[in-house]
């Protein structure tokens, strides 16, 4: 089945909105972190360690979503994943304790995982009908609705009560998946729920060698951005003594420059291949990242508005730095021989799960027992080691121009017609 031009645009749209939505419901409560770290009771040390441990969760999800998008199709996956990270965002505000708090967000990065091979295999399939790199314009829709959560957030955080808050947005974001995921691709458009792919089965665990070097460098350029995530507003709050209004700017800054940078790929990828760009990024915001949180404390004992300043400019170059990392692992899964799209990105996740979990705590354990300054100095090394391994992608795919048009169909494609 042949897309027309009209209906491809109208899924090129559906992705969009809801990969904006997932920034929307995923980000909402990180400028409210420091209240739910008082609510659960947590320490740093035990934060860093629900937050680790909640990842077991996103790979139970990663061990069978590639059967239910096999099952179902995408577009179904993608609906039901999102409905249900968002429920279970709802969730944390009858989360008291560290296990509670543990069990809801587990549960919500199984969902979530469910979501990102979903949503993720339809931009890729996409991409493919459309004959040209376009998953970066769909990242940054993420980066859009998350800049805008984290200062919406911030900005009911002045007032709102948690309860509410947590309820309101992803209550809304719920309603939005279920309009816009009416115009998703369906099973017969993307190549997947009908057993078009009829490649032979392969062991979860039998990856190519090249699964495992994109999965070590999902890792490490994801991680920053998670870092920013998880530990931003906490940052703000303790090293720059900051209010939780001010203190989602830093945040708020970083995914500002990831919309700018994730809307730049197409531009920058017509003259170098991404995995090039990734490479120059990755040392950007490695130093970017190093430079905004040693400048902030040392001006927050003098200066709190000029160490909000240095530290919103670093933040947002390390956010330029931070954007093409994810889509550049993310594009490359469209090329590994032997498996398909999905197979590929559930076998990086499940990788790059199991890496977060561990460095989500080590990242706790230094906050507590260093300094969370110093313990930034983790994420740092991660991004110019995702810088190295984005270099060491470029040099074994092929030239920009092949690659541009290379993503095969995650099953049977068709091609865009007028």
């Amino acid at each position: 089945m042949a897309l027309t031009k009209a209906r491809a645009n109208q899924a090129n749209n559906a992705i969009a909105a809801i990969f904006f939505i997932q920034g929307i419901v995923g980000v909402t409560q990180i400028p409210r972190i420091p209240e739910l770290i008082d609510q659960v009771g947590a320490d740093f040390g035990i934060w860093g360690l629900i937050s680790g441990l909640a990842g077991l969760g996103g790979m139970l999800g990663l061990l069978y979503t590639s059967r239910l998008i096999a099952r179902f199709g995408t577009k179904n996956v993608t609906i039901v994943g999102g409905a249900g990270q968002a429920l279970f965002v709802m969730a944390l505000i009858f989360a008291h304790d560290p296990i509670t708090y543990l069990v809801f967000t587990a549960l919500g990065a199984l969902s979530g995982s469910t979501l990102n091979i979903s949503i993720n295999s339809q931009s890729v399939a996409l991409q493919k009908a459309l004959n040209r790199v376009i998953i970066g314009r769909f990242h940054a829709s993420w980066s859009i609705g998350a800049t805008l959560s984290a200062i919406l957030s911030g900005f009911l955080a002045t007032f709102m009560p948690l309860w509410i808050h947590l309820m309101l947005i992803p209550g809304l974001g719920i309603a939005a998946l279920f309009i816009f995921g009416r115009n998703l691709l369906v099973a017969s458009e993307d190549g997947h729920g009908q057993g078009q792919s009829k490649g032979k089965k392969q062991s979860f665990f039998k990856m190519p060698g090249q699964v495992w070097l994109l999965s070590a460098g999902l890792f490490t350029g994801v991680f920053g951005e998670l870092a920013m995530m998880d530990w931003s507003a906490v940052y703000a709050k303790n090293v720059l003594l900051l209010d939780a209004g001010r203190g989602a700017i830093p945040y708020a800054a970083f995914s500002t420059a990831m919309i700018i940078g994730r809307l730049s790929i197409n531009k920058l990828g017509s003259k170098w291949h991404i995995s090039t760009v990734a490479r120059v990024a990755g040392l950007l915001a490695g130093i970017s990242l190093a430079a905004g949180v040693t400048l902030g404390s040392i001006l927050a004992t003098t200066n709190q508005d000029a160490a909000l300043i240095a530290v919103a400019i670093c933040f947002f170059f390390a956010g330029l730095g931070s954007a093409p990392m994810v889509p550049s692992f993310f594009s490359a899964a469209g090329y590994v021989k032997g498996l398909n799209t999905a197979q590929v990105l559930a076998r990086m996740s499940f990788m790059n799960s199991i890496a977060i979990i561990g460095a989500k705590y080590l990242m706790g354990a230094l906050a507590l027992n260093v300094g969370l300054t110093l313990a930034f100095a983790f994420p740092v090394l991660t991004f110019l080691a995702a810088g190295v391994l984005a270099g060491m992608v470029a040099k074994r795919a092929k030239a920009s121009e092949t690659l541009n048009s290379a993503y095969p169909a995650t099953g049977a494609m068709s091609v865009v017609e007028d």
